[in-house]
């Protein structure tokens, strides 16, 4: 079984990267089942709508994962029970509408894929290294990719060593900037700890550089705003699993920006 994963989305220039190359790159790499984390695809770069959700199916994306952005585009409250490939984080409050995991199925295999969400300099959540122990006997499947989305490299380490073997691949979404430690854990899980966005390539973390910078100089609140113009760049992974096992053979990450050209 092959996986890829895209990370978060921003904006519309996220949203056209997406247009452009996820359909090239699902042609050249084939996998089976296509991730893709919409949390921050609107315009404005906080949330998601309908149009976007539906956009991102019809590019290439299985099943759209969300974070800490999810509820701030209203607009989601409308078509969320409706929205059966769409996964928000699964330790937000019980009564929270929306699923925390999905499955996907793969010839003989069937994928859960399922969304959690850190706690270390986040707003508060329920426990995710308890609610994944409690999930784990219902999934009903060895294979198991998780999209974690938090602040610190530590927690996302500690949650894929806690689960090393028991789930086929954590990787880390929200901090927007890719890291270089893909690798398969001691007991067959691929973890990556941030897989990066896809967005605009000249702008701090998707916004105007010009406002973040001003909010670091005089620590005064700053509306930041989306980069909106200018070159983007796609950051994701692939990962391969035994499809006897569950585990993960390998997992290498994939950036496509102006000083990466893609090359099929």
């Amino acid at each position: 079984m092959r996986i890829l994963f895209v990370g978060d989305v921003v904006g519309n220039l996220g949203m056209d990267m997406i247009h452009e190359y996820l359909p090239q790159l699902k042609r050249d790499l084939k996998p089976q089942v296509t991730i893709v984390n919409g949390e921050n695809s609107t315009p404005v770069g906080r949330g998601i709508s309908q149009n976007i959700y539906k956009q991102l199916l019809k590019d290439g994306a299985d099943v759209v994962t969300m974070g800490n952005h999810t509820w701030d585009n209203a607009e989601l409250y409308d078509f969320i029970g409706d929205a059966n490939r769409l996964v928000r984080p699964l330790n937000f409050p019980g009564d929270t509408p929306g699923q925390g995991w999905t499955k996907v199925k793969v010839n003989q295999q069937v994928l859960a894929v399922v969304n959690l969400q850190g706690r270390v300099f986040m707003n508060p959540m329920d426990d995710p290294f308890a609610m994944m122990k409690d999930l784990l006997p219902k999934l009903d499947t060895d294979f198991v990719f998780v999209d974690f989305h938090a602040e610190t490299t530590s927690e996302k380490r500690a949650f894929a060593m806690r689960y090393d073997g028991q789930l086929s691949a954590v990787v880390g979404t929200h901090t927007h900037v890719q890291t270089s430690d893909a690798q398969v854990l001691p007991h067959g899980t691929a973890f990556l700890t941030e897989v990066g966005m896809t967005g605009p390539a000249n702008s701090v973390l998707g916004m105007q550089a010009d406002s973040v910078i001003e909010r670091f100089e005089n620590q005064r609140p700053t509306r930041y705003t989306v980069q909106e113009k200018g070159p983007g760049l796609l950051s994701g992974c692939v990962i391969d699993i035994n499809d006897k096992t569950g585990h993960a053979t390998r997992i290498h990450s994939i950036l496509i920006s102006p000083q990466h050209p893609y090359q099929s």
